[in-house]
């Protein structure tokens, strides 16, 4: 009881000094709770939507996947006769069954010809209105589809591009282009997390997404009452001979809920690896507040060893501070990740992806698991400083207070340090020596990992050499001021090498990145630059495939002398080895895509590939399966019958374009698969008459005007969309390591603040002799930025390093050009001065005010 008061009594005397402390370990929970409530929230909102949306039994296609989903090759649903619906309606416990047609394979554009699609990623729907939909839609405005001309749309679709009832939209399909005027609009009785939905009258629907009338892509089954949906589904696969795809309401809502949960377990692994960066660069901030507190209360608790306390009772002193600065921070953390939970709910809903707070799920586990990893990290962090305190001697009671516990790193701490960074960089090397990518990043994830230990470890004695270099090119040209500005990042070296590693952490992850992302962006476009020889690239950046009416479009623009199609596909393989290869990618194009991709061979000529009956295969394809020139390869085409190939080339598999591509012709896929079950185009190259590439870029964008879901672009186009995707990667990750670095400042703040309190008697002494408000302010501040230049210097040149080996093993892959941005690691350097110069200003302010007599009294 007397160690709990005592501890209590301390932490509430410098509570302002433990402030900083507890807003890191708060920013550190609020991030991981933060992140479980929202992403428990968008499995509650998929879980009602689907499980509402659901009928008690479905039947569908053999083709259609178990979400759902209709997109397919050729860009028509999956469909089944209107006969099975009269024989559902036959089975025994079936109330109603009635056939729907929907799919997922559309784009939608107002009369302005602008995409309603939403931008968020989610699907844009347009199917029949039937009773399923009646149940969990309210036509708000107008009325249901009735006749061709007819459409309605959900009401967040129409409320974002501001459509009324008359207003005319059109629907393109792989059938063709179907134009309607609003009549209704209905809203979702359950949170609609964005897709876009439009609603046509069941005939028209057929005739628009598939093509035909007396078909339908689902049947939706109601059972009787006092009917399970088990007990429905087997009377329906009775009576339909388990020809069809038969599933519950859960089972439907159940894949439905798995067609999201990979991208959701994405977010939700990523977002908390972020935060366990953060709570290691809060570890940092705790270490050193509390070995400075403890530095601060030598006298003290050499006190309470002459009165008797044990090494034990001071030991258990400062772990129960600790545990108090655990359990506020944590608290207040847990309520900040709710907050933070509906922040990026209101930031989804701005990117298209509704969430209603009133799904808001806060599950049991959340609170926990903040409040244990808040404490547990809290109190693991200030066990070293707590065993230091343990050490203190009853003769510390007659020294003053606020003595340097070290004044150079340990030996020990050398030795590790060294062996831990030596270590790491030889893992680094085998990484970049390693001849499989596979095998190289286990190396490289090692390498990371040792090198960031060895440097955290080390980092005291790094601060030596590296503070002294940085005071003589930056220090000195302020004379005595600069001069003990210096001194002061020396004095102790393990506070500044901590200080420095929290922010070392951080920016060596956005050096490492940026490197990556340059070096990808420059081996693509070399790639590009050397293999791409044609003009123009047509593709939809939402994955939809190009329609027969746009290829034709594209067909007849003036001043192209070559169009190529291009249509991957997927076939079962058999191979001279007697295996069979299930849904291998082979992709059909038209010969002169020969032109169109300048690949490399290693046997054989590629444009051969495209003659009747022949294909091309990959070098380690070829290698893997005893494959040479002529061999004979089965491939039994998806929606076709079986051809017999051979091989003409063989291409190399050092690319980045097209990497691992098969090859043959159209004319041999038309072949051997059905008109109507041919593939569409994923994309269609064009290539310009000489002197005509100005002209024939701007007719192309004007012939494809209807059709908004596909982009031209020319290889400038081509390489700054690449440029722009990978750099919208990066800045997401920047954004999220931003909350280490914003920890990492905070223990900069801390480290100053308190150092200024350790030497208050000291600053009074030198305001004493002479020294100005203002010298000691830029004194504080210039020590403020020469810690912060060290902490970018380590982390800016570790994650060089980690870049560099990095791309090494892209270099595998066939991305082969190392690029090194300078303007942004120069711009990050320069950055962490701006943040020392911010992080001092109030330490620097609180040292300047301080009062001469009451500073030099201070004991």
């Amino acid at each position: 009881m007397t160690v709990l008061k005592t501890s209590m009594r301390n932490f509430f005397a410098h509570k302002g000094r433990m402030a900083l402390s507890a807003i890191a370990v708060l920013l550190s929970v609020g991030f991981v709770c933060g992140t479980l409530v929202f992403t428990d929230t968008m499995n509650t909102t998929f879980d009602k939507l689907f499980a509402a949306t659901s009928s008690d039994v479905t039947v569908s296609a053999k083709a259609a996947s178990d979400s759902g989903q209709t997109t397919s090759g050729n860009g028509r649903p999956p469909v089944m006769p209107a006969s099975v619906v009269t024989q559902v309606r036959s089975a025994q416990g079936v109330k109603a069954a009635e056939g729907t047609v929907f799919s997922t394979s559309v784009t939608v554009v107002d009369a302005k010809k602008d995409n309603l699609s939403p931008s968020s990623g989610a699907p844009t729907i347009v199917g029949s209105w039937n009773g399923n939909d009646a149940r969990t839609m309210k036509i708000t405005s107008g009325a249901a589809p009735q006749g061709s001309g007819q459409v309605m749309v959900d009401a967040d679709t129409a409320g974002k591009h501001h459509l009324r009832l008359g207003d005319e939209i059109a629907v393109i399909s792989a059938v063709g282009t179907h134009q309607a005027r609003i009549s209704g609009i209905a809203s979702f009785q359950v949170t609609n997390p964005g897709a876009a939905i439009f609603y046509l009258d069941t005939r028209t629907a057929q005739l628009t997404l598939v093509g035909k009338t007396g078909v339908f892509t689902n049947v939706n089954v109601t059972a009787a009452s006092g009917v399970s949906d088990a007990r429905l589904k087997q009377n329906v696969v009775s009576a339909l001979g388990g020809h069809y795809k038969v599933q519950t309401a859960k089972e439907t809502a159940d894949a439905n809920q798995k067609s999201v949960e990979s991208f959701m377990n994405v977010m939700k692994y990523a977002m908390l690896g972020f935060a366990g960066i953060a709570f290691l660069v809060g570890i940092f901030l705790i270490i050193n507040t509390f070995s400075m507190l403890v530095a601060q209360r030598t006298r003290e608790i050499g006190l309470m060893r002459a009165i008797g306390s044990s090494r034990k009772q001071v030991n258990r002193s400062v772990l129960a501070e600790a545990l108090l600065l655990g359990v506020f921070g944590s608290v207040l953390g847990v309520g900040a990740g709710v907050g933070l939970a509906v922040g990026l709910m209101k930031l989804m809903g701005h990117m298209g992806m509704h969430l209603s707070t009133a799904d808001l799920t806060v599950t049991w586990t959340t609170p926990v698991v903040g409040l244990v990893l808040g404490v547990v990290v809290t109190v693991l962090a200030a066990y070293l400083p707590a065993r230091r305190a343990g050490k203190v001697s009853p003769m510390a009671a007659l020294r003053d207070a606020g003595a340097p516990a070290d004044a150079r790193a340990g030996v020990v701490r050398a030795v590790l340090g060294t062996l831990l960074t030596a270590g790491g960089g030889f893992a680094l090397y085998l990484a970049a020596s390693a001849d499989k990518a596979s095998g190289g990043s286990l190396w490289l994830g090692l390498g990371v990992v040792l090198s960031l230990i060895g440097f955290v470890v080390i980092g005291p004695l790094l601060a030596g050499g590296v503070v002294r270099v940085l005071g003589a090119v930056l220090l000195r040209a302020f004379g005595p001021v600069g001069r003990m500005a210096e001194r002061n990042a020396l004095r102790n070296p393990r506070r500044t090498g901590a200080t420095g590693a929290a922010l070392m952490i951080g920016l060596a992850l956005v050096a490492c990145l940026s490197v990556v992302g340059s070096s990808m962006v420059a081996s693509a476009t070399d790639q590009l630059d050397k293999t791409v020889g044609t003009d123009f690239i047509i593709q939809s950046d939402g994955g939809q495939m190009i329609t027969p009416q746009a290829v034709k479009a594209v067909k007849a623009t003036p001043g192209l002398s070559r169009v190529t199609e291009y249509r991957p596909t997927t076939a079962d393989y058999t191979t001279p080895d007697g295996k069979t290869l299930k849904d291998t990618e082979i992709t059909a194009a038209d010969p002169t895509y020969a032109s169109d991709l300048r690949k490399k061979t290693v046997a054989g000529n590629l444009a051969d590939a495209y003659r009747p009956d022949s294909m091309s295969v990959h070098e380690k394809f070829a290698t893997a399966h005893g494959i040479h020139l002529g061999s004979k390869i089965k491939v039994a085409f998806k929606d076709g019958t079986a051809a017999e190939l051979t091989v003409r080339a063989i291409t190399t598999s050092d690319d980045v374009i097209d990497q691992g591509a098969q090859y043959t012709s159209l004319a041999t896929l038309a072949k051997y698969v059905p008109a109507d079950k041919m593939p569409l185009d994923h994309m269609v190259f064009a290539t310009a008459k000489d002197g005509q590439q100005a002209a024939a870029y701007k007719s192309l964008k004007s012939a494809l005007h209807d059709y908004p879901q596909y982009k031209v672009r020319d290889q400038t186009d081509y390489k700054q969309a690449l440029k722009d995707q990978i750099g919208q990667l990066l800045n997401m990750i920047y954004g999220l390591l931003a909350l280490a670095i914003i920890v990492a400042i905070l223990g900069v703040v801390n480290t100053l603040a308190l150092s200024v309190v350790e030497r208050t008697r000291e600053i009074g002494l030198m305001r004493a002799i002479g020294l100005s408000r203002r010298q000691m302010r830029r004194m504080i501040r210039m020590e403020s930025v020469v810690i912060a230049l060290f902490g970018a210097l380590l982390g800016l040149g570790l994650g060089m390093g980690w870049g560099a080996t990095a791309q090494k093993l892209l270099a595998l892959e066939g991305l082969k050009v190392l690029q090194v941005p300078w303007s942004t690691l120069v711009t990050v350097f320069l950055g962490s001065a701006v943040v020392g110069l911010v992080a001092a200003l109030i330490p620097a302010f609180r040292a300047g005010r301080m009062n001469v007599l009451n500073a030099i009294a201070t004991e």
